[in-house]
This record gives C-alpha cells, sequence and structure tokens, in this order.
C-alpha cells in the first residue's frame, strides 16, 4: 500500500504490504492357524476395497463449494507475518518513510453465515466476521529504534464486525466495516477471505485430482503501477487425511476431537505481471491528482490449500508471498519526484478451529 501525501510541493510515501491505497485517500492536499489368516486376508481385502476406493474417488469430479447454512458459526485462527525493506532516494527533500517495517498477528476470526442465496451455479453467502482476539505486533523500524515488546493482546470491542458477501464467481462484494478495524486485522482478514473464497472460483465443472488450470485475477487493491495482475496456475495434487485444529489457553494448536476427515490439497502459484509500459506506468485515479509514475513491479507467490471433501470448508491453508517494486512517483509537471526501491515477503496461515477457550454458550 503506497500512502503519499502532498504537502506543499514535496512528496512523501510509505509502503505498507499488499495493499496499495486510491490515489484520493493518498493526497493530503488536493492525501494434512486358519483363524489367523482368515483374519490377515479380510485385513488385507479391506485395504484393497479401501485402495479402490480412494482410486475411484481421485477419478471422481468434486464441486468444493462449503455446505453452509444461515446461522453457522466457524472459528479461524488467522496467523499473518511481513517485512519489507525500503530504500527511499529524493532530490528535493529527505522523505520521512520508515526505512522498514515489520508485522507479527495472531487472531481468531468469528464468521457467522447469516443468508445462502442458490443460484443456477454456485451459491452466494453474506456473513458477518469479528475478531475474538488479536495478538500482535506491528513494528515500524527507523534508525536506533529497539524492537519493542509483544506481550500485548488488543481485543476489539463488540460492535466492531465486518459484513460482506461472496458472489457465486468468488468476489467478495459489500463490504462494510473493514476500514474500522486496525491495519494488520484488515490484512489478516484479507488473507481468510481470499483463501475461504477459493472454492468458488474452481472450475464450474468441478475437478479431480490431478487436474491442472490456469486463471489470471487482477491485482485488487489499487497500486502506483497501472496494469497489475496475477498469472495463477494451479493443481489438485491428491487427497490426504486432515483434520480441523483446537486452540488452548496458551495458544498452542493442536487436532481437534472431531473425527478425522479428507481434504483435497490444492496447490497453486502465482507470478505478477505488469501489462503497462515502465517509462509511463500511471494508474487512472493517480492522473485524477496530477501526479506521474514510471518503474515495475514483479512478485511470486504460493498457496496450498486443504479443503474438506465432505464439507467443503478450509481446514487449513498457507501463502508464502514475495514482492519487488522500483517506482518513481513525480508531480505532472516533474517539478519534484521521489524514487522508491520495495522489497516485501509475507508468511501467512489460516486454520479452522473448532474447539477454543472461548467456546460457551
Amino acid at each position: 500500500m503506497i500512502s503519499l501525501t502532498v504537502i506543499s510541493n514535496r512528496l512523501e510515501i510509505e509502503f505498507p504490504l499488499f495493499r496499495w491505497l486510491h490515489a484520493d485517500s493518498l493526497v493530503k492536499l488536493g492525501r494434512s492357524t486358519a483363524n489367523v489368516v482368515k483374519r490377515k486376508l479380510q485385513r488385507t481385502a479391506g485395504f484393497l476395497l479401501l485402495a479402490a476406493a480412494s482410486l475411484c474417488a481421485g477419478d471422481r469430479r468434486v464441486h468444493l463449494i462449503p455446505q453452509l447454512q444461515p446461522g453457522q458459526v466457524l472459528t479461524y485462527l488467522i496467523r499473518f507475518q511481513s517485512e519489507k525493506n525500503i530504500k527511499t532516494e529524493s532530490r528535493v527533500v529527505a522523505p520521512m518513510a520508515p526505512d522498514a517495517a515489520q508485522i507479527d498477528a495472531h487472531g481468531l476470526l468469528r464468521v457467522e453465515i447469516l443468508d445462502v442465496q442458490q443460484t443456477v451455479g454456485k451459491s452466494a453467502i453474506h456473513a458477518r466476521g469479528q475478531f475474538l482476539t488479536l495478538d500482535s505486533g506491528v513494528w515500524v523500524k527507523r534508525p536506533g529504534d529497539k524492537k519493542p515488546n509483544w506481550d500485548k493482546q488488543r481485543v476489539d470491542p463488540k460492535d466492531k464486525v465486518i459484513e460482506f458477501t461472496i458472489s457465486s464467481d468468488g468476489t467478495v462484494n459489500d463490504l462494510k466495516g473493514l476500514d474500522h478495524l486496525f491495519p494488520e486485522q484488515q490484512q489478516a482478514w484479507q488473507q481468510w477471505v481470499s483463501r475461504f473464497a477459493l472454492a468458488w472460483t474452481l472450475p464450474a465443472d468441478g475437478i479431480k485430482s490431478g487436474d491442472k488450470w490456469k486463471s489470471e485475477q487482477l491485482e485488487q487493491a489499487e497500486a502506483p503501477i497501472a496494469g497489475l495482475s496475477w498469472a495463477r496456475e494451479s493443481t489438485y495434487v491428491r487427497n490426504e487425511p486432515c483434520q480441523a485444529s483446537q486452540l488452548s489457553l496458551t495458544g498452542d494448536v493442536s487436532p481437534s476431537s472431531d473425527p478425522p476427515d479428507t481434504c483435497a490439497v490444492l496447490l497453486t502459484t502465482a507470478k505478477l505481471k505488469q501489462n503497462s509500459s515502465s517509462k509511463d506506468a500511471t494508474p487512472d485515479d493517480f492522473k485524477l491528482h496530477e501526479l506521474r509514475t514510471m518503474g515495475t513491479a514483479k512478485g511470486t507467490s504460493e498457496f496450498i490449500t486443504y479443503i474438506s471433501l465432505k464439507s467443503g470448508l478450509v481446514m487449513r491453508a498457507t501463502e508464502e508471498t514475495s514482492q519487488f517494486m522500483d517506482v518513481v512517483v513525480a508531480k505532472a509537471d516533474a517539478s519534484n519526484r521521489v524514487h522508491y526501491n520495495v522489497e516485501a515477503r509475507s508468511h501467512a496461515q489460516v486454520l479452522l478451529v473448532t474447539e477454543t477457550p472461548l467456546n460457551g454458550p
């Protein structure tokens, strides 16, 4: 996210990870024995039958849309860590943007399904989310700074909720309340919803083990470089045993007491593509504020998602992402310009939690 401020004739920009703000909000001024033989044969036959059943299941196309009902409540543990380093050059002013920043956020997200609408294709859901706890650390490092103490917990007031709709095509619409959350909560929620909504984006005729498919998605957040999109290659790798998690009072995660499940394991790799010229990469909203951008952006990402074959719920998911951006932001008349070189990496984990210390009537 670029946060750009025009103060008098100066440009000041900072780059939080992944979210890029709209230009109009950037500008301040204008901001997982016989009996013995018989038993052995029976056991062997059982194994063979199980293997045959698994093989048949692997050949069968499946649809992984979650089977949800109004009033159903889900809890997910989200862990999000990121680190970015920024180098800045300017002939006009020494920019005040931090040269590095780290985020380490762990949160429990409660999601209540408000409505399920059945359509000709995939269902759409309307839901409400709320962070029950958030143990987080956000560190913006400047020269001479000492690493702060992370032993803090922030709990949101009960009225801080997010309402949203996941449409039949997997897009998130009618989003309300996200901007009222802490910045690290916003990023944690975005990690969750991108994994949870994955099922809606799968091929409409279903998938079977070994299938591969490609897709392309525009970068959803506003960026200082126009024409960014993610080219994705996905594979239904195999089926694996899986299980929901439980969380202890001390924050330890272990398998829950729920019956074991079987999950489809999906692997997705993505590359960030730039479809604009490096010499003029200005997005339309930057042009409206009489700004011009030049530069390049690239990135890679890998997602591993475990989706229950029974319920369609995401049981767990991980993401590893790295991004790089080299961009110059200048005023349209070239009277002022700032050169930014940004490297960012992140790790995210999403776990379905069915037992927590917070469970109760």
